[in-house]
């Protein structure tokens, strides 16, 4: 008896020392940006614009969007840019009749040549697979995708123009921001996670050759995304994907957070919503991961960096299980050694709080929001319990997947991005 409990000791700490490098390397992603003074010029926007040189295709992929698409549809068509150099796409499915008729509506109002309506009904009928058939009437040098709750910045196809003309880039991925952060408890952290990762820990990714791409607000030259053939409708995260093959062809990923050009989005508006999206990127990352493609990436810090983004629900659905077990262990004598070392990722824990902090304070100054010591409590307290929630969506994703379901689950949209 006194064997398998040591051995259940050891494994408990080895778990343990897992939890604690996943920790540690979160952090640095979460600060990489931060590292060096110089790297600030990677986040900032040109303030001269060039010419309008580039045209444009706009993909607007929608199901069951009514109460948003007309809105969406309008803030991409105003956008800072010569209409003759902008192509927008509206990707509908034959049996939203709803969505179809609100865009239909909008597109008789606006009467514009350069807008036209895309109608599928095919078998697949997924995003994916949305996007292709837009890309294949797709006439813009870059393709480009906003999601039916998206607000663009009116100068965001300025700014793409004239990075892409300044750098020699085949991929620019531009900031996505969540901005209800005080809707909900769980919307804090949320709106956080978008925050560090479109500014900081995607530029470890790009540096090290190995980006996972946003679903939307990436711009990719046409014949890149052609010779690709377009978006894998196989998988639940046709971004990653994407990334990941894109990275494989060795395409030039650029990535560019400034605060003040962001697209905005809003957080799921219940908690179901908010795992079901988790539990789709959590399936579709497992997806990939037994595809098995990033295994064609050239260098093996790469391939290395890809299974840990990719194997990273089955950790956090581990993480997840683990709560309980160590509830359990208080109950166990351990040796002292093996007690503070257990301590570690509780401590990695306290830091990850202070950052997000620290970066909730950041987030409101730069989009001139209001400091409040109410939202910073709130923040805190809902820290654990938003670390069950990723952990539910882990487990449920790996449930479904070990089920066989990959069907889709949609994200409702109630058009609150901008709530202060």
């Amino acid at each position: 008896m006194s064997i398998v409990i040591t051995v259940l000791q050891y494994l408990y700490v080895g778990i343990i020392l897992l939890m604690t490098v996943q920790a540690i390397f979160n952090i640095r992603l979460r600060l990489f940006i931060w590292e060096e003074p110089e790297q600030a010029w990677l986040n900032s926007a040109p303030t001269i614009y060039r010419e309008p040189q580039l045209s444009f295709t706009i993909l607007l992929p929608a199901y069951h969007e009514e109460d948003v698409y007309a809105y969406t549809i309008q803030k991409v068509y105003d956008l800072n840019y010569p209409k003759k150099l902008v192509q927008i796409i509206a990707l509908l499915r034959e049996p939203d009749t709803g969505t179809i008729k609100v865009a239909q509506e909008k597109l008789n109002q606006l009467r514009a040549p350069n807008v036209q309506l895309l109608i599928t009904n095919d078998k697949h009928g997924g995003k994916p697979h949305q996007l292709n058939l837009g890309l294949k009437v797709a006439k813009g040098d870059i393709v480009t995708i906003f999601d039916a709750e998206d607000e663009p910045h009116p100068d965001i196809l300025q700014v793409i123009n004239t990075t892409f003309l300044n750098e020699p880039v085949d991929v620019i991925q531009s900031g996505v921001q969540l901005m209800n952060h005080n809707t909900k408890w769980f919307c804090f952290l949320n709106v956080l996670e978008y925050f560090f990762w479109f500014k900081s820990s995607l530029h470890f990714f790009a540096r090290c050759g190995m980006t996972p791409l946003g679903g939307n607000t990436v711009f990719v030259k046409r014949d890149l995304m052609q010779r690709l053939g377009g978006w894998d409708h196989t998988t639940l995260t046709e971004d990653a994907d994407l990334g990941i093959r894109l990275c494989i062809a060795k395409a030039k990923v650029r990535i560019l957070y400034d605060d003040e050009f962001v697209t905005k989005e809003e957080t799921p508006h219940t908690i179901e919503q908010f795992i079901k999206q988790r539990t789709r990127w959590n399936q579709g990352f497992i997806q990939i991961l037994l595809a098995g493609r990033w295994k064609q990436l050239e260098k093996p810090s790469q391939r290395l960096l890809a299974l840990y983004v990719l194997i990273l629900p089955e950790l956090q659905a581990l993480f997840a299980l683990m709560v309980p077990v160590s509830a359990v262990m208080f109950f166990f004598p351990l040796p002292v050694w093996m007690a503070i070392l257990t301590c570690v990722p509780f401590y990695c824990f306290i830091l990850a709080m202070f950052i997000d902090l620290v970066g909730l304070h950041e987030f409101v100054k730069v989009h001139h929001r209001k400091w409040k010591w109410s939202e910073a409590f709130t923040l805190l307290i809902a820290f654990i319990p938003y670390q069950l929630l990723l952990g539910v969506g882990a487990i449920r994703a790996v449930w479904r997947h070990l089920k066989g379901a990959s069907n889709w689950a949609k994200t409702a949209h109630i058009g609150q991005p901008s709530a202060n």
